[in-house]
């Protein structure tokens, strides 16, 4: 048996066992049928706790620096989308007027003609628009005639709030802004 001397005794005896386990190579190979753990001291496999709770908190870090960058783009997002559809709605109550000699008397007329339309056959075939856009915070656009804002008409989205007024991501939008 190899020398253990350097070892304290309780060392010494979990050695001797580690060392039953594994004979020298100069030994003839005997048949374990159960290897006995090798102590290895205080260092064991896997993590602790500390460097799992570290991890943790780098995670929960890095989910928060995306977060706090990706909501405030998807706002800006939602408000460009607002502002678009409200200029191409905008646009399709022009050339409504254009056509027609005077402006709808709501966004359905851009779609289809009106029932009662002074003059049938000056509405453009397929209408001004395919189908009306919701805002995108799902509601329809809404269009008021005479304009409230020193134009002759207003279209607008009352914004993520849904109600009239707000500030912020909850104030209205509408083509008196664009």
């Amino acid at each position: 048996m190899r020398t253990l001397t350097f070892l304290r005794p309780d060392a010494r005896r979990a050695a001797a066992r580690c060392l039953r386990a594994w004979p020298a190579r100069s030994a003839r190979p005997r048949r374990v049928d159960r290897a006995e753990p090798c102590d290895r001291g205080p260092h064991r496999e896997g993590f602790t706790l500390v460097e799992l709770m570290v991890v943790i908190v780098i995670i929960g870090l890095l989910a928060t620096v995306v977060a706090i960058n990706v909501l405030p783009s998807q706002d800006r997002a939602m408000t460009t989308k607002a502002k678009a559809d409200i200029a191409t709605l905008e646009q399709a109550i022009e050339t409504y007027r254009l056509d027609n000699l005077d402006f709808p008397a709501d966004l359905q007329a851009l779609v289809a003609a009106p029932a009662g339309l002074a003059d049938a056959e000056r509405y453009r075939p397929g209408g001004y628009v395919r189908r009306l856009p919701e805002d995108p915070w799902g509601e329809p656009y809404q269009y008021r005639r005479p304009g409230a804002h020193g134009g002759p008409f207003d279209v607008f989205s009352y914004g993520a709030d849904r109600k009239e007024g707000g500030e912020g991501d909850d104030a209205d939008l509408g083509n008196w802004q664009v």
